[in-house]
């Protein structure tokens, strides 16, 4: 658990809303769970009132539910909730695929295939894997290159993290999802912006059916 001493005094509610998020993505703070903000205030070393700030931040990020008289939850991701952020990461991003196939540079076309040799390195490691698989596809939206489509993704892989740690107990998705991949990284590679495209909507179609 955090203490006060590591939270940084120059955006507290921002500090803590980051250590808050970390424990949601560990499963510390389970989905459905209640936020007791008299136990977490107590243990930050900080007044209710920068942890309520933060509190909102979480909210507006889709990962806290704010319910009338009853307080903060860790928002619970329905079937419906994970398709329609599937459906939206796979338009997002399998445009940013096949701009990348267009635009990228061989030296950035290298650093792709360099994170995905990693990839396949980090297979027996499940936490290990997912840093380095958003480190991809956060890298791929850089080298796309809009600002706009980067934060729109970053807030859905932050309710997608909900959900995450589900889709890998389906046998095989690890490799599964290794190999897709490969066919998109192959399909850049190739400057194949249709094929990367294609590549990249089918990997989160399949991401889906593992992560339902």
């Amino acid at each position: 658990m955090a203490s006060a001493v590591s939270l940084a005094p120059r955006a507290l509610y921002e500090e803590v809303a980051e250590q808050l998020r970390q424990q949601i993505f560990r499963r510390e703070l389970e989905p459905g769970s209640w936020i007791d903000e008299v136990k977490i205030a107590s243990e930050f070393g900080i007044s209710r009132t920068p942890l309520r700030e933060a509190l909102k931040v979480l909210a507006a990020e889709g990962l806290v539910t704010m319910k009338v008289r009853r307080g903060a939850y860790v928002t619970e991701v329905s079937e419906t909730d994970l398709a329609d952020v599937y459906h939206l990461l796979s338009l997002l991003e399998s445009d940013a695929a096949g701009v990348v196939a267009q635009k990228a540079t061989d030296e950035q076309v290298k650093e792709l295939q360099q994170l995905h040799k990693q990839l396949e390195a980090a297979q027996s490691d499940r936490d290990k894997f997912f840093a380095i698989n958003e480190r991809f596809h956060m890298r791929l939206l850089e080298i796309a290159g809009n600002k706009w489509r980067d934060q729109l993704v970053a807030d859905l892989r932050k309710v997608m993290k909900l959900n995450r740690h589900n889709s890998l107990l389906k046998a095989g998705r690890v490799k599964e999802s290794m190999l897709e991949h490969r066919a998109i990284v192959d399909a850049i590679a190739r400057r194949d912006a249709k094929a990367a495209t294609k590549r990249m909507q089918e990997h989160f179609t399949n991401g889906l059916k593992a992560a339902a």
